[in-house]
């Protein structure tokens, strides 16, 4: 299996099917500049880089990559990254805290087996909807606290679709990684609010059209309100 694309110019270039069974769903949007959408565990940097070579895009122009939590299987990559294309790392200010201090409890990385290391963070996002614009697109950057302090989702109108990345929308939710259900709860009626014609998730893939798109969080929603 390989690299597949969702829409115009947004593509799947890593997964546990594709790259490295301990990662999350990678996504790249190709916006002038490259972006990518978490990075992997950080063992399949390799990978995640031939698929983007294999949609004929130059991994040199990665400009930015947006991790949208602190555990390992989105943020372990990202080291690489930077190092390898210079590209900007950006997060939220509550996880980014997790990851300058390299926390292996609170980034998962023993749960994998694996180290982080301390890695600074360049843009450091704090308000609850940040904007920003690659030539004529904007991408939309939510805060959308549950799953950890700081997780995000990040959604964009293409054509005339909308475009929802909400990695781990399905949790888990432990109290050791500062997850907080209530706050997840109200998360997801925002991301619910947006209509958003295609989900691309962190680890059960892509879903469409509206209607399943909304199915799929009203479904975590129920089980969640059961477990209550």
């Amino acid at each position: 299996m390989g690299p597949a694309e969702v829409t115009k110019d947004i593509y799947l270039v890593g997964s546990a099917d594709i790259t490295d069974p301990r990662d999350c769903a990678v996504y790249l949007l190709d916006l002038g500049e490259l972006i990518l959408i978490d990075t992997g565990a950080g063992t399949s940097v390799d990978e995640i880089v031939h698929n983007i070579e294999g949609l004929d895009l130059a991994p040199e122009r990665i400009a930015r990559v947006i991790l949208t939590h602190c555990h390992i299987d989105h943020i372990g990559g990202a080291p690489e990254l930077r190092e390898r294309f210079g590209a900007q790392i950006v997060m939220h200010q509550l996880d980014a805290e997790v990851v300058e201090r390299g926390d292996d409890r609170m980034t998962a990385a023993s749960w994998y087996n694996l180290r982080f290391p301390p890695m600074s963070v360049d843009v450091k996002l704090t308000k609850e909807e940040e904007r920003f614009r690659f030539g004529d697109q904007e991408i939309v950057c939510l805060h959308t606290p549950g799953h950890t302090p700081g997780s995000l989702s990040v959604y964009l109108d293409r054509g005339d679709k909308r475009v929802l990345f909400g990695q781990d929308i399905h949790g888990p939710f432990y109290e050791e990684f500062g997850s907080d259900l209530a706050a997840w709860r109200r998360s997801m009626e925002r991301l619910l609010a947006l209509e958003a014609d295609i989900l691309c998730e962190g680890h059960f893939g892509i879903y469409q059209p509206k209607d399943r798109v909304a199915a799929y969080i009203q479904h975590y929603l129920e089980i969640y309100e059961e477990e209550a």
